[in-house]
């Protein structure tokens, strides 16, 4: 445990990965996914969230379908948690064996404009090893993450998160170190498919239900100039993934500040649907996306 000190934080952070890590990583991969999926059964409130989603957005759906997509998405998140602990082992040697890459040219060719670059993407497929893949395969990332309850694992998962290159900044108060990273024409990474507040964003349309969206992208590109692309990572039958970066969106800019804000989060989120519709056992249905409603937005807004 070198390295750590006598911080009880990093002392149990290092020990929780070195004993992940001390298993093999087909059997650890094995037992998570087998585990999340056996806790279907028992996490009713989570699977219930799940279901109702799926068949609000998905009604041409048998209830058997949505079913078996919602097993598939718990194992889908053992997976993502039990391949977590191999991400400090990658290298720009190793990484090709596990990811391969669509669009890597829009990414380079958005940096040569010297704003740097917002990067959105989702809880999609590996999400957490989509940005270890950008650091290995192009270049690190400023992430922009909410900080976990458990100091042992916020730790933790700071450790790995950062252990190839990558920059994770909290998402509280984080606007000043946002903007000076696109400003020394760096990459900054925002998942922005999660429910928000009605005072963090627009309601924009999402599968076919107002979802109340950050507005921290659209803000971004608006008041710097930095070019936006989306970017997803999926996986494969083979159990490889693909992280697909597509091309340059262009930004709607009225003058309106509000309009130009929902058109362009609605935008990317459009993005982002089209790419759960293809891989819907691979997203997050567990989460409630569309908690925040209309009504709860004061009438004096």
């Amino acid at each position: 445990m070198s390295g750590t000190g006598s911080n009880p934080k990093e002392l149990w952070a290092d020990l929780i990965l070195r004993s992940a890590q001390a298993v093999p990583s087909r059997m650890r991969r094995f037992v998570f996914a087998e585990l999340s999926e056996l806790s279907y059964h028992f996490l009713s409130r989570r699977r219930s969230v799940a279901l109702k989603n799926l068949e609000s957005a998905f009604p041409e759906k048998s209830k058997a379908e949505r079913v078996a997509i919602v097993k598939r998405v718990f194992r889908n998140l053992g997976i993502v948690a039990s391949e977590f602990f191999d991400l400090p082992r990658l290298t720009e040697r190793n990484i090709a064996d596990v990811v391969r890459v669509e669009g890597r040219e829009h990414c380079r060719k958005a940096l040569e404009k010297g704003k740097g670059v917002l990067l959105f993407g989702a809880h999609l497929g590996n999400w957490e090893l989509e940005a270890v893949a950008f650091s290995l395969l192009l270049k690190p990332l400023t992430v922009i993450y909410r900080p976990l309850d458990s100091a042992v694992l916020d730790t933790l998962v700071f450790k790995i998160r950062s252990c190839t290159g990558n920059t994770p900044v909290s998402k509280t108060r984080s606007m000043r170190t946002m903007l000076r990273s696109l400003k020394n024409n760096e990459i900054l990474g925002i998942l922005i498919d999660q429910n928000v507040d009605w005072y963090e964003g627009p309601f924009v349309d999402f599968f076919g239900r107002p979802a109340c969206t950050s507005e921290g992208v659209a803000l971004l590109a608006l008041h710097t100039g930095a070019p936006v692309i989306p970017a997803y990572m999926v996986r494969e039958p083979d159990n490889r993934y693909r992280l697909v970066i597509g091309e340059e969106i262009d930004i709607v800019r009225t003058g309106d500040r509000t309009d130009d804000i929902r058109a362009n989060t609605q935008r990317f989120t459009t993005i982002i649907e089209h790419s759960i519709r293809r891989y819907p056992d691979q997203w997050l249905w567990v989460h409630q996306r569309w908690k925040t409603t209309l009504s709860r937005v004061p009438k004096n807004r």
